[in-house]
C-alpha cells in the first residue's frame, strides 16, 4: 500500500496523538490541566519540571491537538482542548489496568493496600448529597478548587488536614476527592482521616470526571 494512502495517512496523524501521550510527564501535566487552565510557571511549579521542560512538553501536547493555549499578558495560559482527552485518558487508564501486569501489581500493591474498603461511586455520592448524610472535601490545592469544585464540597489541601481536623463533623462520613482515581491526595486525606477517628471514604474518580458527567459544579473566580 503507497505510503500517500488515505488511510496511512490517517494513521500517521494518529500516531502524532499516541506519540503525545507516550510521556508520562505530559500525562501528569493532562491530570493537572484537566482540573483548569493554568499557567506554565504554575505548572512547572506543581509538577516539579524546569519552565523550559514543561514547556516543551506542552508544545507537543498542543502539536497534537490535545491542549489549547493562550497569552494572558507575560503568561501563556494552558487547558484541555475538550472533555473527549479525558476520555481518552480513561480509556487509556482502564485499558492499562486490564491488560498491563505492571499496573495492576501497582494498584494493587499501592493504593488498594491504603483503601480496603474501596471508593464511592458518583452515583452513590449524588444520593448521599441529597440526603445530606455526608460532607465532601475537596484534597486538591486551593488554586485548583478555585477553578472548578464540586457543589457544596468545602477545601482543605491535603498538606493542611491533620491541623484542621477540628473543621469536620465528628458524626458525619467525609467523602474526600482530588484529581482523578488514582491521585494519590485523596488516598492520603482518607488515611488521614481514618486515623484520627473519622470515617471516611474517597471518590472512585476525580473532579474532571465530575464535570465532565455533567454534575453540579461551583467555582470561586
Amino acid at each position: 500500500m503507497s505510503r500517500s494512502s488515505p488511510k496511512l495517512l490517517l494513521f500517521e496523524q494518529f500516531a502524532t496523538v499516541a506519540k503525545a501521550l507516550s510521556s508520562a510527564p505530559r500525562l501528569d501535566l493532562l491530570e493537572l490541566l484537566a482540573q483548569g487552565e493554568r499557567s506554565v510557571e504554575g505548572l512547572a511549579q506543581t509538577t516539579g519540571l524546569s519552565i523550559a521542560n514543561t514547556s516543551q512538553h506542552l508544545q507537543v501536547l498542543r502539536r497534537a491537538g490535545l491542549v489549547l493555549a493562550r497569552r494572558q499578558g507575560a503568561h501563556v495560559l494552558y487547558c484541555l482542548s475538550d472533555d473527549d482527552v479525558l476520555t481518552l485518558l480513561t480509556a487509556l487508564r482502564q485499558t492499562a489496568e486490564r491488560h498491563v501486569a505492571e499496573v495492576d501489581r501497582l494498584v494493587r500493591g499501592y493504593f488498594k493496600e491504603r483503601d480496603a474498603l474501596g471508593a464511592i461511586s458518583r452515583e452513590e455520592l449524588v444520593r448521599r448529597m441529597e440526603e445530606g448524610s455526608v460532607m465532601v472535601l475537596d484534597v486538591r490545592p486551593p488554586e485548583e478548587f478555585t477553578a472548578g469544585h464540586i457543589s457544596g464540597a468545602i477545601n482543605i489541601p491535603v498538606r493542611d488536614l491533620k491541623r484542621r481536623l477540628n473543621e469536620l463533623p465528628a458524626d458525619t462520613e467525609v467523602i474526600a476527592y482530588c484529581r482523578g482515581a488514582y491521585c494519590v491526595l485523596a488516598f492520603e486525606a482518607v488515611a488521614t482521616l481514618r486515623q484520627n477517628g473519622i470515617t471516611a471514604r474517597r471518590v472512585e474518580d476525580g473532579f474532571p470526571e465530575w464535570r465532565a458527567a455533567g454534575l453540579p459544579i461551583q467555582t470561586n473566580a
